[in-house]
């Protein structure tokens, strides 16, 4: 399993190795017709946001692909970025950084049974 985090560090553990940034890139055909235009109702297109979360996921696909080559075990600050290619193209950029994550020390609990005596408490 690769760790995808919109976050810049991640609880519980640390960076140990940066490995560089990773990118996962997918491209649309544009239809007017399907995705974004709205209905006669004035309401999104039902499709415009199902195609929106698919044309994202590719892109994260990609970028896990690109960070698993590089024999990351997490990527940190990951994000989103889209452009229009051309009038009928468009482009969907997840990127972040390929990283090495190590779990921190855990601290010794401190509780009353860790600081009695072999005995017992008395």
């Amino acid at each position: 399993m690769l760790l995808v985090v919109t976050t810049e560090t991640i609880p519980g553990y640390r960076v140990q190795s940066v490995l560089g940034p990773v990118v996962g890139l997918t491209m649309r055909s544009r239809n007017p017709y399907k995705a974004g235009l709205a209905t006669l109702d004035g309401g999104a297109h039902p499709e415009a946001a199902d195609q929106l979360v698919q044309c994202r996921q590719e892109a994260i696909t990609e970028m896990v692909r690109s960070a698993r080559e590089r024999g990351a075990n997490a990527i940190i600050g990951m994000r989103f970025d889209h452009r229009q290619v051309t009038n009928s193209t468009a482009e969907m950029c997840a990127y972040g950084t390929a990283v090495i994550v190590v779990p921190e020390a855990q601290p010794v609990p401190r509780t009353a049974e860790a600081l009695a005596p072999a005995g017992g408490l008395s």
